[in-house]
Order: structure tokens, then C-alpha cells, then sequence
């Protein structure tokens, strides 16, 4: 898709965040939709130049890759611009666009959903039957082997008296 030059707002601080800022939005209207989630959850972390950005793709005439990218990098928006993207979320379900409305929806749900507790199951009172029978047997330790006691005297070997010889036999 051919962009038009983007205009720097002023709030950049240097040549090489504008550089930045301009491959992430090409890659946010890029057709394969995973790099461009890829590069819209990039663009969330940059507060007022990622939301021009992300506002730009979500309410332009790109195709729905890029409306869904633009809008799943609202979701994930941090800090002081949470609300406003919440904001312009709301606002595009209310655009002439279909494309914009359907995603706009579709991210307001999930975001919804994703802020509700996970519903818990009801513990039962009582436990699974096969926790209430008696042990059949009881479990009780083996008892390991005592070493052999070693006489230093002789290096850990028994008195000469004590060994057998294998001639003896």
C-alpha cells in the first residue's frame, strides 16, 4: 500500500525516532496480519505518535489485516492513553466504515471480557468419594542396611584372621 509522507508532530526527540516511527507504520499496513499486530503493539508503547498512528490505520480504507492490527494495539495501550484509545474504539463503532465498525466491536468485546473475572466452578462440601476410604494397608519405612564396621588398623579390610582365602575352598 502506498503511504503519503507522514508529518512529524514535534514530539519526536531525534532523526531516529522519526526513522522508527515510520517503518513500524509501514509494517502496521503491511497484508501479512502478523507483523502487523507485530508492529501495532510496538506502536502502543509510544504513547501520542503510536495513537496518531494506530488512529490513522483503524479509520483509514486499508484492508481488515491492518483495521484489526490498529485496533489490537489500542487494546494494549498503557498508562494515559488507555482511555483515549478506549475512546476511539467507541467512536468507531459508530464510523460509516463496515470494516471499522465490525473491528471496533469486535476489540470492545474483548477488552470487556477480558477485564471480567473468570467464573469459578462450585466447590462441592464434600470430597470425591474415592478420598474418603481408609487406606487398605499401612505404609511404614524400610529399614536401610548398617554399614559394616572398618578397623582402620587394617585399611578397611577384616583381620587377617577373619578373610578367607580362595585357596581354602
Amino acid at each position: 500500500m502506498n503511504l503519503k509522507k507522514r508529518v512529524p508532530s514535534g514530539r519526536e526527540k531525534d532523526e531516529k525516532q522519526i526513522e522508527l516511527l515510520e517503518r513500524l507504520r509501514e509494517k502496521a499496513y503491511c497484508d501479512n496480519p502478523s507483523a502487523a499486530r507485530h508492529a501495532s503493539f510496538n506502536l502502543s508503547w509510544m504513547q501520542e505518535d503510536g495513537l496518531d498512528i494506530l488512529k490513522e490505520a483503524l479509520y483509514s480504507n486499508a484492508n481488515r489485516a491492518t483495521k484489526g492490527a490498529a485496533a489490537y494495539g489500542l487494546r494494549k495501550m498503557r498508562g494515559r492513553m488507555k482511555n483515549l484509545a478506549m475512546v476511539l474504539l467507541i467512536e468507531g463503532c459508530k464510523h460509516e466504515n463496515e470494516g471499522t465498525r465490525q473491528v471496533c466491536a469486535r476489540a470492545l468485546l474483548l477488552e470487556k471480557e477480558s477485564k471480567q473475572p473468570a467464573q469459578q466452578q462450585p466447590q462441592s462440601s464434600q470430597t470425591p468419594p474415592r478420598f474418603q476410604q481408609k487406606p487398605r494397608f499401612r505404609i511404614s519405612e524400610i529399614p536401610g542396611r548398617r554399614p559394616q564396621s572398618r578397623s582402620p588398623r587394617f585399611g578397611g579390610r577384616r583381620p587377617p584372621d577373619e578373610q578367607e582365602s580362595r585357596f581354602n575352598r
